[in-house]
């Protein structure tokens, strides 16, 4: 069984761009920077987003968008600042998909490599008691 999530590692071209948006957007803290004395496969970068372990690494970018996506938990009323850092950083906004009214807002970006990153200001709890309900008029 697994006790949880160790670490989450995205591959990137732009170590420096995709920083930006982890702290900019993400509110990451940088707590590694291997520079060119590398321990790994090459380049890599460690953040702290809250209590999560996101890695960073050099590389070629995904040459594909799909809807597989990371999301991350923020407070409604962060909603709007965080919308506005990310166009800030000249990142692309995703429409966001059909939701039913109590199952919290997102946002839903791509960052500089093809990831797709998600804001999401519910929880999980929230959204499985929405379901229970069913279809209902909104």
């Amino acid at each position: 069984m697994s006790v949880g999530l160790s670490h989450i590692t995205l591959i990137t071209a732009d170590l420096d761009r995709m920083q930006a948006l982890v702290e900019t957007v993400l509110k990451g803290r940088c707590v590694y920077d291997s520079g060119k004395d590398t321990f790994s496969l090459s380049e890599e970068r460690f953040f702290l987003v809250g209590d999560i372990w996101l890695a960073t690494m050099k590389g070629a970018p995904l040459t594909e968008r799909s809807y597989n996506h990371i999301a991350f938990q923020i407070d409604e009323d962060e909603f709007d600042d965080r919308q506005t850092r990310i166009l800030s950083l000249g990142l692309e906004l995703r429409p966001p998909r059909p939701r039913v009214e109590g199952e919290g807002r997102s946002l839903y970006f791509y960052g500089p490599d093809n990831h797709l990153f998600e804001l999401h200001t519910g929880t999980l709890e929230q959204r499985l008691r929405r379901y229970a309900e069913g279809r209902r008029a909104t």
